[in-house]
């Protein structure tokens, strides 16, 4: 394949019509091929993007709790979450689709604008209704720059040379996943920087890098894009709103409404409806769809895609309650519960990178999904089993690097596999759909997970209580501070947790045990769904890489294609190479 290339550029010319050297490489012969600096300027701009995304997420995880004290609403937190996820996630196929017919360069400077933007309003949020608010505006940008981000990387480097650049990516991600938690814990441990309280700076601190990243997208990222003339999916976007967010509002309050109340009949009702209703949409509209249909008969595709909901779901569920252990049952401040989350930070980066070279090496990556998937199973089952609200913490840590380790082998290689399986001029689709299931899994994990661990809280603290009511050591903390706690702490824990940090250990053991045990409830769960990631994965077929990126796949085809219809006009035949060069992506389309 990769001579039949070579000699395809050789007669044809490189990209800017210039003859190619007959010993180029296949990434540099193939149309549409980029030099190796000219990827690395593009990816300083996808950088900054992607670094301001993965930032904002690993920041705000990291103080939340804090803000939610603050804004005394510890139990309305999942709105903020839900709210960012929901809008990020029905923005994102939008910004796939619309990327594809035309480009994705100003629809990435619309989401980091959009996200600086929603960044300052929730500087001055006075609630947590209204910073729930801001951050589902935030997350109208969100849906875009990681996305679009995959999506650049695909169009402009093959499957098999991407481990080449892997390690630049996993820079940002391994700054981002260090640095957020230390700042996130640095802002929020402090009462005030400059006349404006700590946790404001969460956001505040977006709004340089989102400049900064304006600037040098606006600069550095000059794809080759040709304009495809398609209808916009309008009603394919409000089917799929209609058909989400009720079921991901119902995830999220069910427990408080009772699941069988008015309220949450009427949105399972409603939800199915608008599923239902986008489905026959995309179906009628056919290419133009948000989610072309015929993109689920590749199997590949449709598992991946199912794959990509529950690792969503197992991924949040993990990253959600491991700084709430830390943070409520541990006593740590944000800070130090950023860097005691380092090990799993670079289980994953460690991980990622071992996956990223082997598959660069040997063209195979379905092992790694299929050990990370059972890797994260067995750190959620000894979470469950082994992890206390008085466990050690190095005990602790060795059981989040093992989940980092997990990730590391899943994450990147699902979407590799998806951009892998479709077609070169349905990239950004195929990468924004991975990345909205991934995301879909985790809105419907984070509301249910998050709904679970409130839900049981109360009783479980309350059962906590009556065990160490013959406690002699509790007795003699209940004499030394008479009415320090009573039975309504119970409740109040759910609105603002940081009174158990001031309370004498032996009064503040009942708390910590009782969130324990209802963590424990969500590990068990988390890994269930780990395990159906494990067992699905098995049945996802390999599909062997191709050595064209997404841009020199479209260009050869679009040769292709003139070359044909030359030919049909009295013109010269087809060459050869250009009709090679086509098969990999029409192949992927329709084998599987």
């Amino acid at each position: 394949m990769t001579s039949t290339h070579r000699t395809g550029q050789s007669a044809n010319g490189g990209p800017a019509g210039r003859p190619g050297p007959a010993a180029a490489t296949a990434s540099d012969a193939a149309p549409g091929g980029l030099s190796h600096r000219q990827i690395l300027t593009i990816l300083s701009g996808l950088m900054l993007g992607m670094f301001l995304a993965s930032l904002d997420q690993t920041i705000v995880s990291t103080a939340i709790r804090t803000i939610a004290d603050d804004l005394h609403g510890l139990n309305e937190q999942a709105w903020t979450t839900t709210a960012y996820l929901i809008t990020s996630t029905i923005a994102t196929p939008l910004y796939g689709k619309l990327s594809d017919i035309y480009g994705r360069k100003p629809f990435f400077l619309a989401a980091i604008s959009i996200f600086i933007i929603g960044s300052i309003a929730c500087t001055f949020s006075h609630s947590m209704v209204e910073l729930a608010v801001f951050r589902a505006f935030q997350g109208l940008g969100a849906g875009g720059l990681m996305s679009l981000a995959l999506a650049i990387i695909g169009d402009i480097v093959p499957p098999r040379e991407r481990a080449r650049y892997q390690g630049y990516i996993l820079a940002v991600f391994g700054t981002s996943s260090v640095a957020g938690p230390l700042v996130g814990g640095f802002l929020a441990g402090r009462s005030s920087i400059l006349g404006i309280s700590g946790w404001r700076w969460v956001f505040l601190v977006n709004v340089p890098i989102g400049i900064l990243a304006l600037i040098v997208v606006a600069k550095v990222l000059n794809v080759p894009h040709k304009r495809r003339d398609h209808r916009i999916d309008w009603w394919g976007a409000l089917t799929i709103v209609v058909g989400v967010v009720p079921l991901l509002l119902v995830s999220e309050q069910g427990q408080s409404w009772g699941w069988l109340s008015v309220r949450a009949v009427a949105c399972f009702v409603t939800g199915v409806v608008g599923v239902v209703a986008w489905v026959l949409v995309e179906f009628a509209m056919g290419d133009e769809a948000l989610i072309p249909m015929r993109l689920f008969r590749n199997k590949v595709f449709s598992r991946t895609s199912l794959l990509s909901v529950l690792v969503g779901m197992a991924m949040f569920g993990g990253l959600l309650m491991i700084p709430q252990y830390l943070q409520i049952v541990k006593g740590a401040s944000p800070t130090r519960s950023g860097l005691l989350m380092l090990p799993l930070m670079l289980g994953m980066m460690t991980a990622s990178i071992a996956t990223g070279q082997t598959t660069a090496r040997t063209g195979r990556y379905k092992i790694f999904p299929v050990i990370g998937t059972a890797l994260m199973c067995v750190a959620m089952l000894l979470f469950h089993f082994e992890v206390q609200w008085d466990t050690p913490l190095p005990e602790t840590m060795g059981f989040m690097a093992l989940m980092g380790v997990g990730l590391g082998f899943t994450m990147q290689t699902l979407t590799l596999s998806v951009q892998n399986a479709v077609p070169p001029q349905d990239m950004g689709t195929a990468t924004a759909s991975a990345t909205f299931f991934r995301q879909l899994g985790g809105t419907a994990g984070t509301a249910v997970f998050l709904s679970i661990l409130f839900s049981t809280v109360t009783g479980n603290i309350t059962k906590a209580f009556r065990h160490a009511a013959g406690n002699p050591d509790f007795q003699a903390a209940v004499r030394a501070h008479p009415g320090a706690v009573s039975p309504a702490s119970a409740k109040a824990v759910l609105s603002d947790s940081s009174f158990i940090r001031q309370l004498d250990p032996a009064l503040a053991a009942p708390f910590k045990q009782g969130f324990a045990d209802s963590m424990h409830l969500v590990f068990l769960i988390v890994a269930g769904v780990a395990a159906l990631c494990f067992l699905l994965m098995l049945t996802i077929r390999e599909v062997p890489l191709r050595r064209l990126s997404g841009a020199q796949a479209r260009a050869a085809a679009e040769a292709a294609e003139a070359d044909v219809a030359s030919a049909t006009a009295g013109g010269p035949a087809v060459p050869e190479p250009a009709r090679q060069a086509r098969t990999p992506a029409a192949a992927d389309d329709t084998e599987h």
